[in-house]
């Protein structure tokens, strides 16, 4: 099970149309022990992008040495 407020990479079709796979969010809130999260994508501000309930199918943890990327959600 992902604890909240820990990384996790987007590893589905996006539920959300400013979302991409590959997208790093925080868990925010855990579901049923672990069925579920709700992840809290947000910008380089810190300003909310989405927040979205995905399945453990579609998140995973961030993993070291992974890099971390930008790009622009207009």
């Amino acid at each position: 099970m992902i604890a909240e407020h820990s990384l996790v990479v987007l590893d589905c079709n996006p539920p959300h149309d400013k979302l991409h796979r590959g997208d790093v969010g925080t868990v925010v809130h855990v579901y049923k022990g672990g069925r579920g999260y709700e992840v809290e994508f947000v910008d380089g501000g810190g300003r909310t992008v989405a927040l979205v309930t995905v399945s453990t199918e579609d998140v995973r943890p961030i993993e070291a040495g992974e890099l971390l990327h930008t790009r622009r959600t207009t």
